[in-house]
């Protein structure tokens, strides 16, 4: 079968020993037997090795720090979540707010150690936090960091933990700029007081180009824009039921075939599929959606 190998962080990979090549989140790919049990490595400056054997048992159910995808030629498989590989324990900050002690360390990974009336908790974090800063969000707790921030309550829950920008924290009322990464640069910037969303405004930075017209589409019902413009006048009034049609995906996939898009639907933990839908253009907007 066709075999992808992705990784979170640029590695070296080595297959039964032998050197394959490096790998990041550019594609290697290779026609690989699961009936062989080949042994897998995949070595990341800095951080500690992952390795699995890639069987039968393995697609079945990958070690957590591995993602399967399974589409149409073989599977990808994806690293991601690397300790790093110094154990020791290096405190980064400690700080009192709105009554709970915060202590940010690094010991293989990111974590805050929240103390206050409610108990000891701690709370695993992304690396990209590593040089956050703590404020008081009402009755919350708001760790800001340079391109991203999360949300902790004072029972040290992750109540938010996303990409973005803060854009004001004034009187315990969050405002930030959340990108989607999509082909259209869309981005939500909204409002958050008390545990409750007050508002959120959807915008795009770049419109559709022949290319990208089918991806944008799906993309959009991903994230829950606007799809009226992407639709043909008969496609209009179904609209409203486009995303029980395609079900619920977790993200969208190009491919070769402009007309033909790949959505990416959870099987279980840790394991996906790729279906692929194909577009049918008529005047420049979309007259049919079929699976295939």
């Amino acid at each position: 079968m066709q075999v992808i190998f992705l990784a979170e962080k640029q590695c070296i990979l080595t297959v039964n020993g032998a050197y394959f090549g490096t790998v990041d989140g550019f594609e290697r790919k290779a026609e690989l037997d699961p009936k062989d049990g080949l042994f897998c490595e995949f070595l990341p400056a800095e951080y500690l090795p992952v390795r699995f054997r890639l069987d039968e048992e393995f697609l079945l159910s990958p070690p957590p720090q591995v993602n399967l995808y399974f589409y149409r030629e073989g599977v990808a498989v994806y690293c991601h979540n690397f300790v790093r590989s110094d154990p020791s324990l290096t405190v980064l900050w400690q700080e009192k707010v709105g009554g709970s002690r915060l202590t940010l360390c690094m010991q293989g990974k990111l974590q805050l150690n929240l103390e206050n009336e409610t108990g000891f908790h701690i709370v695993g974090l992304p690396e990209e936090l590593e040089q956050c800063r703590p404020y008081a969000l009402g009755g919350e707790i708001l760790l800001e960091g340079e391109n991203c921030f999360a949300v902790l309550s004072r029972e040290g829950k992750l109540v938010l933990c996303t990409e973005g920008k803060v854009l004001g924290r004034e009187n315990g009322t969050l405002r930030a700029e959340i990108p989607f990464s999509d082909s259209m640069g869309h981005t939500a910037v909204i409002e958050r007081r008390d545990q409750k969303l007050l508002s959120c405004s959807v915008r795009s930075a770049f419109a559709p180009t022949e290319r990208t017209f089918a991806l944008a589409l799906f993309e959009s019902v991903l994230i829950g824009a606007d799809v009226v413009p992407f639709l043909a006048d008969d496609l209009v009034p179904k609209a409203g039921s486009l995303k029980k049609f395609l079900g619920k995906f977790t993200s969208v996939v190009m491919t070769d075939d402009p007309a033909l898009t790949g959505l990416v639907y959870e099987r279980k933990p840790r394991v996906f599929d790729v279906r692929y839908f194909r577009v049918t253009l008529e005047d420049g907007k979309i007259a049919n959606i079929k699976e295939e």
